[in-house]
């Protein structure tokens, strides 16, 4: 018979564990989409898709404090600077100046409160799960010919970057310790996400007027299409994994 401890343990991970897949799994339908749309590869779209999703999945999962200053400052740099160059301004320029105040916000974070903790190695553990589910998702594609659908995209990519990043994340977080001082492992975390915000916000604000001929009416269209599957399967994958490395001895209550 299952203790009470025991179940409130279990629970408490499908909660986690299902909201951070179904995050995962929206930001991986997104981005697939955008990708796809602007003419990456049928290799390029899923693997660039799952290693930015799963790497600020994991920013915000592991150290959310750091990941929501980073949002922040993405927002806060991104609308500034289409306020002041208007929607012609390019993503590398949106995305690196939200990318610097990011940097900015992150070190003076870590340097307010003394310790940010260490998030860039759980941010490349997610990063690296990412790659390989990717890389699994194209190679899947590929060999079977055929498009599983979103659902399924999405709930792979979470079920393969959860399992990933726990097992590759506390070896990352003991090199990340030796590798860069906490200022600068929080700055770059913030900086990152910052950026991927700021890319998003761009697309959101600036997408309307990126071509004359519909294609970005139909992105938009189908971003509102998949982008509830991508959350759904990430969902469903989210609950999965956490069933799953509970039962390998993985438990939430332990991660640090």
């Amino acid at each position: 018979m299952i203790s009470r401890d025991k179940l409130t343990a279990m629970v408490m991970s499908l909660l986690v564990w299902g909201l951070a897949g179904g995050l995962c799994g929206g930001l991986f339908a997104g981005l697939y989409q955008v990708l796809a749309a602007f003419g990456a590869g049928l290799w390029l779209a899923p693997l660039a898709a799952a290693g930015a999703a799963a790497m600020a999945t994991a920013a915000f999962y592991s150290a959310m404090p750091v990941a929501l200053s980073g949002a922040m400052a993405g927002v806060l740099a991104s609308i500034g600077a289409l306020i002041l160059g208007g929607p012609d301004l390019g993503l590398a320029v949106i995305a690196g100046a939200a990318a610097v105040v990011g940097l900015g916000l992150g070190s003076f974070q870590a340097w307010m409160t003394g310790s940010a903790g260490r998030p860039l190695g759980p941010t490349l553990a997610g990063l690296a799960g990412g790659l390989i589910a990717g890389l699994a998702v194209v190679a899947a594609t590929a060999a079977t010919g055929r498009d599983p659908g979103m659902v399924v995209l999405a709930a792979v990519v979470v079920v393969l970057v959860g399992t990933l990043f726990e097992v590759a994340e506390r070896w990352l977080v003991g090199r990340g310790r030796a590798w860069l001082p906490v200022g600068l492992s929080a700055a770059l975390v913030a900086g990152l996400i910052a950026s991927l915000v700021a890319a998003g916000i761009w697309l959101l604000g600036g997408t309307p007027t990126l071509a004359a001929d519909g294609t970005s009416q139909d992105l938009l269209g189908q971003l509102q299409r998949e982008l509830p599957s991508g959350f759904l399967g990430g969902l469903l994958g989210g609950a999965g994994t956490a069933l799953v490395l509970e039962l390998l001895g993985f438990h939430l209550e332990e991660h640090g």
